[in-house]
């Protein structure tokens, strides 16, 4: 009952975490730099083990039973070529778009009060759907519309099987779009700064597992029942077959619009 009760009621399971960290790391927190921070490691640090596996995943049988194209590995050219655009944006857009933030918008205040469990959750869940909607939106055109496909998206269709580190392969207008959305929607829907940071680290996460090239039994799509979620295999898809599967996470746009593809797409057509 009381575990009830700090769910649900006026008291935040979360509470002891966030006064932990608002009291210890209050300095950092309220820095403009730190959801980048937060982001950018976040980024690199989820991509390791997925990096592991591409590079030598070959001697671990069971790691093969779960590659979507086992055929199909990348290359160290390919893998260096994606850290070098990566860090590219990095240094060019990302870093100096860090320090104009950090001059020129004040320290951000530290609310005393946790979100509940339910907040943080529905929150979360709330920032992956808008999202969903606006990257839909912006993908289909960047497909639909050549000049749009040549001059900002092509860059991210090198690979027709893609990998970890061709998550952030992208151009420069696409970076910053997609980091446009990510920071302003939490401030749309009015989320807590713990419901801002949990979503963008799990946004970071199931950005690189769409594109990690494999179909683990714990993918988040095996996780979520009912086919609403796309994963690994419906992003693999997608960039096979790039007139498919749009949506950057869940299924429902796609299967409106009727550019919806299931992995067995693919195979039926091999």
């Amino acid at each position: 009952m009381d575990l009830w009760i700090r769910c649900f009621g006026n008291k935040s399971l979360l509470q002891p975490v966030w006064d932990s960290l608002r009291l210890n790391y209050r300095d950092y927190l309220r820095s403009p730099l730190f959801p980048v921070v937060l982001t950018v490691s976040s980024y690199f640090v989820l991509c390791l083990p997925f990096l592991v596996c591409d590079i030598i995943g070959d001697r671990w049988a069971w790691v093969q039973r779960f590659k979507i194209q086992p055929s199909r590995r990348p290359t160290a050219s390919t893998l260096l070529h994606c850290a070098g655009v990566t860090l590219y944006n990095h240094v060019f857009i990302v870093i100096p778009a860090s320090v104009a933030q950090w001059v020129w918008r004040p320290p951000v205040d530290l609310p005393d009060q946790a979100p509940s469990l339910p907040e943080l959750i529905a929150g979360v869940i709330g920032n992956l759907l808008l999202f969903d909607f606006q990257y839909f939106i912006w993908h289909l055109l960047h497909h639909r519309i050549r000049w749009l496909y040549v001059t900002f998206h092509a860059i991210h269709h090198n690979y027709s099987s893609p990998f970890a580190l061709a998550t952030q392969c992208l151009g420069g207008w696409e970076l910053v779009t997609v980091g446009f959305w990510t920071t302003l929607n939490p401030v749309i829907l009015r989320c807590h700064l713990l419901t801002t940071w949990t979503f963008m680290v799990l946004h970071v996460y199931v950005s690189i597992e769409d594109h990690c090239g494999y179909d683990f039994p714990w993918s988040t799509s095996r996780l979520i029942p009912f086919g609403i979620y796309g994963g690994p295999s419906k992003h693999d898809v997608h960039h096979q077959k790039p007139n498919t599967n749009f949506a950057p996470h869940f299924s429902h746009w796609d299967k409106i619009f009727g550019t919806h593809a299931d992995f067995s797409f693919i195979t039926a057509a091999k």
